[in-house]
This record gives C-alpha cells, sequence and structure tokens, in this order.
C-alpha cells in the first residue's frame, strides 16, 4: 500500500519540505504537495483540499514562519482538522511534525508531535507512518491526469 501523505506548510519551508518530500518518496510512500504535484493550469482552490480529503495522513510542517502567520496554510490545517474528525477513534491522521524549534498551535497540540530536527525525528516519523499504512484498508493509486 503507498501511503498518501498530504504535506501542509508554509510558502517560507518549502525547500526542507521539498526534502522531506524526496525522502518519503524513496520510502515508498505518495507524498502531495503543491508545487510537486498540482499541474499548470489546475485550480489550486480545488485540488488542495480534494488531496486532503484523499490522504491517509496529513502532516503538518511547523515552523516559526508556519505558526506566526496567516494564510492557506492555516485553512489547510482547518480542512484537515475537520477530515481528522470523520476518522475512526484512535486513527493517525494529522501529525504535527515541528521542523525547527517553534510552538505548536492549540488546535494542534491533541496529537503528539514528532521533532524532525533532532537526531531521531525522522525514524519516529517513519515509525508513525508505517503504523498509519498498517490500519489503512488497500486503496489502488491515483491515475496521472490524462495528457490533452
Amino acid at each position: 500500500m503507498s501511503l498518501r501523505i498530504f504535506l501542509c506548510h508554509a510558502h517560507e519551508d518549502r525547500q526542507a519540505v521539498s526534502d522531506l518530500y524526496q525522502r518519503l518518496k524513496g520510502e515508498g510512500f505518495q507524498p502531495w504537495m503543491d508545487k510537486k504535484d498540482l499541474l499548470p493550469g489546475q485550480a489550486w482552490q480545488l485540488e488542495i483540499p480534494k488531496a486532503v480529503r484523499a490522504a491517509d495522513v496529513v502532516l503538518a510542517c511547523l515552523s516559526a514562519q508556519f505558526v506566526s502567520k496567516a494564510g492557506y496554510a492555516q485553512r489547510e490545517i482547518k480542512l484537515a482538522l475537520d477530515t481528522a474528525d470523520l476518522q475512526p477513534e484512535g486513527t493517525i491522521f494529522v501529525i504535527p511534525l515541528r521542523l525547527e524549534e517553534c510552538e505548536v498551535p492549540e488546535r494542534l497540540r491533541c496529537w503528539h508531535w514528532c521533532d524532525y530536527f533532532e537526531e531521531e525525528g525522522y525514524g519516529l516519523l517513519l515509525r508513525a507512518l508505517r503504523f498509519r499504512a498498517e490500519q489503512c484498508p488497500l486503496k489502488p493509486a491515483p491515475s496521472p491526469p490524462s495528457p490533452p
């Protein structure tokens, strides 16, 4: 099963999250990131919420920039929280992932977060993702869009 992972992040953290995207892809996961997966001409206002709802897990990639600014990433978090409410009790759906030392927003504090910047952070994240993959029913990978 290829776990679908939505990467929610601040624009300022794009490079760090892009590196994470590549690592996850190398592990056999199916990460989704706007700059990597949105195609030219797609309506991002429709595609991003669709990707959140289709995800098996949402990584809220937290940084000082993320937690201190208003913007679309905050809307993505709200959508992830709404989607998490629809999951069975005990399901790992939202994982707060601190990219650096920063405050975890109040609405994400109910979940144990992962400190990606610490030595064991990536390994801990992988454990959580593999645990989540075991919880998921098998789903076919989405088909890529057909060329015009």
